[in-house]
């Protein structure tokens, strides 16, 4: 099979052209540097992405803005989303806290980017 994609890696944007079958790379063309190799073969075999979002806070008139702490497995990203969408929080809330520890048995958590007194 063949997947056409643009490395989101560094500024370069380049256009990646990625062979695979059975689960395996078989080539990588159009990288102008290494990067685009790793970005290809993580794009096909296993995307991720970083989750950014917003929590009800219960006892201020605003919202606080979340994120994953590190990236998520993509085909899992409305999952993720239903349980983000439930949450809510009580402040005082500092930046880098845990608002949903291990979200989906994933061993990442869902953080605070930032705080509320």
């Amino acid at each position: 099979m063949k997947r056409e994609i643009i490395c989101t890696n560094c500024p370069m944007g380049c256009p990646l052209t990625v062979e695979y079958e059975d689960g395996k790379i078989l080539s990588i063309t159009g990288n102008t540097c290494k990067n685009g190799i790793t970005f290809g073969t993580n794009e096909v075999l296993c995307p991720k992405r970083t989750i950014t979002s917003i929590v009800k806070v219960t006892n201020r008139d605003m919202m606080l803005s979340v994120k994953s702490a590190s990236e998520l497995p993509k085909e899992r990203i409305f999952e993720f989303m239903d349980i983000i969408n439930k949450t809510s929080v009580t402040a005082p809330v500092k930046t880098g806290d845990v608002i949903v520890a291990d979200i989906g048995g994933t061993g990442i958590d869902i953080v605070a980017t930032k705080s509320i007194r």
